[in-house]
Order: structure tokens, then C-alpha cells, then sequence
């Protein structure tokens, strides 16, 4: 998947180094939204067992971890993901984070449509969710951007990095 100087694709142990050089890099940004991400890639190693166990649930249709690369320099700018996926619906939670020299940009928005679409296309999803914090504006402006509509308010669904148990609003669109 291609828009002006940037592509998408399925994240590869090959992009380990690069992979974990972002992350570290935007762990600060990452760390009350992306609980997961930040426990599992601490450390270089950490980021190899991660990959690996990702890479995994990929080759078993579980879990589709995507890069955002811009052209220009083969430099990983995003990561994009579908989890929590549902084949029997077929439904699946989508995510997103960018490199905070992308940020506020309008990248994160024209990735996001392009993946969704591709996502309902490929995958043939019926249904593409996304859940985000009340205080994540970029995500919810991304999210509505995107045509995904507030579809409601879960309480106390998510524990935060530091341990903060809070609300997250579920965004759903339709296939």
C-alpha cells in the first residue's frame, strides 16, 4: 500500500532493528496507550521475542502487525496493527501509533484510511473497532476522520503503564 512518500506493509523480524529504534524513541508517547508494546519491547532481546511471538500469530491469520515507511529513507514512521480478531463476525481491533516527528502531520489519518480500506477489502472484515482514551485526541481525531462513529463509552477497561484504570471509548465502522 502506497500514498505520496510513504508505504505499508506487514512488519518482518528483518525490521527488528529499525522496529525497536522507533519504539525507543517514542516510548514516553507510547506509554499510557500502547501498555502492551511498552512491557514487551524494554530491551533489544525483549523486541526479538517479541517480534518472533508476533510474527507467529500473524502466520496463524491472529494478529497482523503493519509498518508505516516513508519512501525516502526506509525509516519506520508507524506502526499499524489489527487485534483482538474475530473471524466468526469477522470483526477486528485496529491500532496506531507514529514517530513524533510525524506526528500532527495528517500521515496518521491518510495511513489509516488507506489500512482500513485495505483491511476490509483483503481480510474481508465486516466491522473495524478501534478503542482509545478520552484524553488520546489525535487518536479519536484520527479515528473520526476515518468515518468511524462512537458507538459508546466502556468504563474502567484499560490499565494504563503507570497503573491508571480508565475509560475508553469504543469507534466502530461498518464493511
Amino acid at each position: 500500500m502506497r500514498f505520496e512518500d510513504y508505504s505499508i506493509r506487514l512488519l518482518k523480524e528483518s525490521d527488528l532493528e529499525s522496529y525497536y529504534n522507533m519504539v525507543q524513541k517514542n516510548r514516553a508517547r507510547l506509554e499510557d496507550f500502547f501498555t502492551g508494546t511498552v512491557s514487551r519491547t524494554a530491551t533489544f532481546e525483549d523486541t526479538k521475542a517479541f517480534l518472533s511471538e508476533i510474527a507467529d500469530k500473524a502466520n496463524k491469520r491472529q494478529y497482523f502487525p503493519y509498518i508505516i515507511i516513508e519512501d525516502s529513507t526506509n525509516a519506520i514512521i508507524g506502526f499499524l496493527d489489527l487485534k483482538n480478531i474475530d473471524w466468526s463476525i469477522p470483526k477486528s481491533e485496529m491500532g496506531l501509533y507514529i514517530d513524533e516527528d510525524y506526528a500532527g502531520k495528517g500521515i496518521s489519518t491518510k495511513a489509516f484510511v488507506l489500512f482500513q480500506e485495505h483491511c476490509f477489502k483483503t481480510y474481508r472484515f465486516k466491522k473495524l473497532f478501534l478503542r482509545t482514551h478520552s484524553k488520546n485526541y489525535a487518536a479519536r481525531k484520527v479515528a473520526e476522520q476515518a468515518g468511524f462513529e462512537i458507538e459508546g463509552t466502556i468504563r474502567r477497561d484499560y490499565v494504563t503503564t503507570s497503573g491508571e484504570l480508565v475509560d475508553l471509548i469504543y469507534y466502530g465502522k461498518l464493511g
